[in-house]
Parts: structure tokens; C-alpha cells; sequence
């Protein structure tokens, strides 16, 4: 099984992170939120370079814009360091959060390694190999998935997958 890497792109927390909301401050550095989809409330902890930044956002939030929505994680931030985005309150981070993975799935062709494609959702590819869209779209995209109609383990689907794209040339390892 692969490794799941984040490349530090931003987009779950600007997607799903619209519906995680600070319900009340309890000091400088710590909140107390609620995720809308779940109802879930859990405490986060700031991390201390995004305190005052967080607090001042919160604040003015709270004091000009009662009732609206933040577009996104109020707790996503630019990357001090450079390019991309992280979480300012990455170690205390809700669970929704700590069990999200981008992508589930990658898939490298045979036998050069090469990274070809990345499997999203219950099973969207993302690719630029026209090869692999192609089967994708003929072989795999139609074969019913256990997510679709209940919440099951797609244990099968995955080995389903698997068997195909190796017949066809490339190695599909699932992600954890």
C-alpha cells in the first residue's frame, strides 16, 4: 500500500472546511468548533504562529459578519515558508479532518513506475494518460461501487480495479 502525501494544495480544507465553525473562543489560542455535516464539536488549539492572525480574523467574523458563511477552513493558511497551505490547528484537527485522504488510490504504469493516474472518491481517475482514461471509462467506471448504495468495505471493487489495470499494463497500489 502506498503512503498518502499531502502536497499541501488547500483545496479539502477550502471544500469540506466551509462547514467547520467556531462556535466560541476560549482564550488566545483555543476554540471550540462544530463540523455542520456531523454535528460534531471538538476543541482545536491554535498553533502559536497563527494565533493572532486566527484571533483577529475570529474576531472581526464574529463582529461584522454574524450569520455568514467563511468560504473554507477559517484554520487554512498560507504556507510561512512558501508555496502551498497548512493547518494552523494541524495537531488538535477534528477527525473529520485526520480520516479525509485526497486520493485513495494511485496508479504507475508498468514497468517504468511512472505515476499515471490517482483514483478520487468512491472512483474518479484523474490522469493526463488518455491510455488510462480510455480504459477507465470502458472497463472500470461502470462496475457498481458499494459506496453508491450503502456504506459497505469495497474490498472487492478495489481487487476489481487492480486485476483490471494489471491485465492492461499498470500497478494500482490503495492508499492508507
Amino acid at each position: 500500500m502506498a503512503k498518502f502525501e499531502c502536497n499541501l494544495c488547500g483545496k479539502c480544507c477550502q471544500s469540506f472546511g466551509e462547514f467547520i465553525k467556531i462556535e466560541r473562543q476560549i482564550n488566545d489560542r483555543d476554540y471550540i468548533c462544530r463540523y455542520g455535516v456531523t454535528n460534531e464539536i471538538f476543541q482545536v488549539h491554535v498553533l502559536p504562529e497563527f494565533a493572532e492572525e486566527i484571533d483577529e480574523e475570529f474576531t472581526n467574523l464574529d463582529e461584522k459578519n454574524a450569520g455568514t458563511s467563511h468560504k473554507g477552513c477559517i484554520f487554512l493558511r498560507k504556507h510561512p515558508c512558501g508555496k502551498g497551505f497548512v493547518c494552523a490547528v494541524y495537531p488538535t484537527r477534528p477527525s473529520v479532518c485526520r480520516d479525509f485522504l485526497c486520493y485513495r488510490m494511485l496508479i504507475h504504469h508498468q514497468p517504468s513506475g511512472e505515476l499515471r493516474g490517482k483514483v478520487i472518491g468512491i472512483n474518479e481517475l484523474r490522469t493526463q494518460d488518455e491510455i488510462l482514461a480510455a480504459l477507465w471509462k470502458e472497463k472500470i467506471a461502470h462496475i457498481p461501487h458499494p459506496f453508491a448504495s450503502q456504506h459497505a468495505e469495497d474490498h472487492e471493487w478495489v481487487n476489481n480495479v487492480i486485476t483490471i489495470l494489471a491485465s492492461h499494463g499498470y500497478r494500482a497500489e490503495k492508499v492508507e
